[in-house]
């Protein structure tokens, strides 16, 4: 079936409005980029509470793709995905207010558990009802949604920045816009056809197939989908974990993980630290982050181009392999304390735009099996945020300790990672959820 066959407006549309879970992803994820020196002189926060701080929104995540895999499965993707826009909403006002840095804390942990449900329920609710040669390109859109959060985020903090001491409750408060739009939009979308199927209601499944793409692709997708799904809807972690699923779980965490521990979070969590270590001020700094979104936002574009053109598997492997050679260059330009490292940071940034950041995503949305997926995505987003956590929380203190060095130790994990990209994941792109199922269970 051509890709002009298909209902592109339509298909593009419930993307869109899926994917603004990504917006907020993105906005907390990097709002705290730019409050962090106004919460170090706000709460006193030593390289420890730092890590803790930026970190609490990765254990938050960890809760809220176990609640994600649970909800959306018994009570399908779009309850899911409006859980998470009120929670993100409710999260921003309590940080905005927070008197103490616990209660900070809490709130930024409450934050993380909508970015823990977002990141799992969007890219999966998109990749469920894109056909098979649009999906890398739809699933991708909820990475674009991410870094325009990121960038728009960075721009709001950066122009709050000589708004006086209390300019960090501006940033975080702010997060009440969009999380109302993505609550408002997410009411008009449909549930997702493979969780209606898996639900018993063939009928609405087929009505909402028929809007993407007709009569006779509608009917040839329930009948993968009902050969594939197996019955009921209860999640299930422990049959992800059997003989048959385990090679592709195992896929997903190591790709999940990888794409956090290659490191290259911490030049957006931490932009502030990394240039302040090298004499730039706090304006240059709260700059800097600018100009790493408009980047990641550029690359990310790329990568939307390419991902169904040149596949999966290529551009993660270039995006391993050129992180390792620019963090080891990285390495020798903080070490001479060289203004320039800005360029190869972001470098090192658009590298990874456009290959780990979608197309890990991607991947992780289209390896699973019908019966198992969403407990199986949700183990895999659960290892990426305890992954996050461990790379964010740690770097602190590593940078205290080995400064420069630190980013010797991403740059061996990036070796790691190609060779586990090149060893063990599959081309994916072209292929239906229900056929790739048979190609990686071995059938």
């Amino acid at each position: 079936m051509s890709r002009s066959a298909y209902n592109n407006t339509y298909i593009l549309g419930i993307s869109f409005i899926s994917a603004l879970g990504g917006y907020l992803f993105g906005f907390d994820f990097a709002v705290i980029a730019g409050a962090l020196p106004f919460l170090q002189r706000q709460f006193g926060l030593d390289a420890y509470w730092e890590g803790f701080a930026t970190g609490s929104l990765a254990l938050g995540a960890i809760v809220g793709c176990l609640i994600a895999g649970t909800l959306s499965d018994k009570y399908g993707r779009k309850k899911g995905l409006l859980t998470a826009a009120a929670v993100f909403g409710l999260s921003s006002l309590a940080m905005a207010c927070a008197s103490s840095r616990g209660i900070f804390i809490t709130a930024r942990f409450m934050a993380g558990i909508g970015v823990g449900m977002a990141s799992m329920l969007s890219p999966m609710y998109i990749a469920e009802i894109s056909p098979a040669p649009l999906r890398g390109r739809m699933v991708a859109i909820n990475q674009l949604t991410v870094v325009t959060g990121i960038l728009i985020t960075n721009l709001v903090n950066y122009s709050l920045r000589n708004m006086g001491e209390d300019a960090w409750r501006w940033m975080f408060g702010l997060g009440v816009i969009p999380s109302a739009l993505f609550f408002i939009g997410a009411w008009w979308l449909p549930e997702s056809p493979r969780w209606l199927v898996k639900a018993g209601k063939p009928d609405l499944a087929r009505v909402t197939l028929e809007k993407i793409g007709g009569v006779d692709f509608a009917r040839n997708s329930l009948a993968d989908v009902q050969r594939t799904i197996g019955g009921g809807t209860r999640i299930s972690y422990a049959a992800a974990f059997q003989k048959a699923f385990l090679p592709a779980v195992l896929i997903g965490i190591g790709l999940a993980v990888f794409q956090q521990l290659c490191g290259i979070n911490v030049v957006f969590n931490y932009t502030t630290i990394i240039f302040q270590s090298i004499g730039v001020s706090q304006d240059e700094q709260l700059l800097q982050t600018v100009f790493i979104g408009g980047v990641n936002l550029l690359f990310t574009i790329l990568a939307m181009m390419l991902v169904d053109k040149v596949g999966r598997k290529p551009l993660m492997l270039i995006g391993a392999g050129g992180l390792a050679v620019l963090y080891i260059i990285v390495v020798l330009m903080l070490s001479g304390k060289n203004p320039q490292v800005s360029w190869y940071l972001l470098a090192a940034i658009g590298t990874y735009a456009m290959s780990l950041a979608p197309v890990t995503w991607v991947l992780i949305s289209e390896i699973f099996p019908n019966k198992v997926r969403s407990a199986a995505t949700s183990i895999a987003v659960l290892s990426l945020w305890a992954a996050y956590f461990i790379l964010v929380f740690t770097f602190p203190i590593l940078y205290h300790h080995l400064v420069d060095s630190t980013f010797y130790i991403y740059a061996a994990i990036c070796v790691v990672g190609f060779l586990f990209i090149g060893m063990k994941v599959k081309e994916t792109k072209g292929k239906t959820l229900e056929e790739l199922e048979e190609v990686i269970m071995g059938h």
